[in-house]
């Protein structure tokens, strides 16, 4: 889903609030055989060492990142061979109930909990712009609301919302609340924000390459995270649905076809080759790359690149003063008649310093020792 803004303001305020948008972007059946063939059986390269909690082995090894494919965006072409070592990958991303425990114990404030800099925002705008009334400089974040009816779709500001008050507590503004959705991926979270939690943690963010090769489950050169069969957008065909993903007309009619509107609990839809969660739709993953838009075109005149970790700064053309970070995964706003964003080898860049309520994260950790 591409970088979203919201909607038009007057003067000052629209110029500030539509940058901050810019900047943005974007069964028990089936429980017995995964134990069976996954849990239970040793995996390819496994370090030896105690899991930590919650988190799956992600095998080293040599895959396709990227595509070729016609449907797919530039920024994830061409495909190119690369390398990484094992690691270990959190099973779901990280939930309301987790990120509230690191808040607990530190006292920290999230990006979208703090009132925006107006020195920091300049540095991400055109020479000359004017500066901010610091009226409009307001704790807030960026909501999706769904159109009222049909609209053309090369304007997103038609349906992204800056809005005051809005936070990982408040996800859809301050009416809203997180109660009862605990286990729901915590949203509204800046990459800064990520950052500052898998450190707590003991962990850090993954690599690009490192969350595609768990995305992929070891397939090789499909179109998904499961295969190559195309989600389904019938609401009669539930039993298919293998990700949160919007079902309908993108964005004023969502028939929520899998259950869900927005935010669906971890651990809903089936896990992938690997055990890993929601590795398409839900929320966009934050990775720890900078994003650079041609990336792939440079890296593939390699024969193979071994343990990539980003370019050293960001760069991209339609973005020229926004440092960007890397995002993965797609979300619950992805659909085929808009963005198709929910295959593994999609990608786009976000600002460090923004959150959006259909962005989220989950953390990697690297083995104490690399098996042989």
């Amino acid at each position: 889903m591409p970088p979203d803004a919201p909607v038009p303001l007057s003067g000052i305020r629209q110029t500030v609030l539509q940058t901050l948008s810019w900047i943005a972007l974007g069964g028990v059946s089936f429980g017995i055989a995964y134990f069976a063939t996954h849990v239970n059986q040793p995996k390819p390269g496994d370090p030896g060492e105690k899991a930590p909690a919650g988190m799956v082995w992600i095998p080293g090894g040599e895959f396709s990142m990227g595509t070729d494919v016609t449907d797919g965006w530039d920024d994830e072409k061409p495909a190119h061979r690369v390398v990484v070592d094992g690691f270990w990958m959190d099973e779901h991303e990280v939930t309301n109930s987790q990120f509230r425990e690191f808040v607990q114990a530190t006292g920290y404030l999230t990006t979208a909990e703090r009132a925006p800099d107006a020195d920091e925002l300049l540095s991400q705008l055109p020479p000359g712009t004017p500066r901010p009334d610091p009226a409009d400089l307001v704790a807030g974040s960026l909501v999706f609301t769904p159109t009222k009816g049909k609209v053309k779709l090369d304007d997103f500001t038609q349906w992204w919302r800056w809005t005051p008050g809005a936070n990982w507590q408040h996800p859809e503004g301050p009416e809203s609340s997180i109660e009862g959705r605990e286990n729901h991926p915590v949203v509204q979270v800046s990459w800064d924000d990520a950052q500052a939690y898998a450190d707590w943690a003991g962990k850090r963010l993954p690599t690009e390459a490192e969350w595609e090769r768990a995305a992929r489950g070891g397939l090789e050169d499909q179109l998904y995270v499961w295969g190559n069969e195309a989600p389904t957008d019938e609401v009669d065909e539930a039993s298919k649905f293998r990700a949160n993903l919007w079902q309908g007309d993108f964005p004023y009619r969502n028939s929520a076809g899998d259950g869900f509107e927005r935010t669906a609990p971890v651990k809903t839809f089936a896990p992938n080759g690997f055990g890993l969660y929601d590795m398409a739709g839900n929320v966009w993953e934050w990775c720890s790359d900078w994003y650079q838009r041609d990336l792939y075109k440079h890296r593939a005149t390699n024969r193979v690149t071994r343990n990539p970790q980003g370019p050293q700064k960001s760069a991209d053309p339609a973005r020229p003063f926004t440092p960007q970070r890397s995002q993965k995964g797609g979300s619950f706003l992805c659909n085929d008649g808009y963005c198709s964003r929910y295959r593994p080898s999609a990608r786009h860049g976000s600002s460090p310093d923004t959150g959006m309520s259909h962005v989220g994260f989950r953390c990697a950790k690297s083995p104490d020792k690399q098996p042989n």
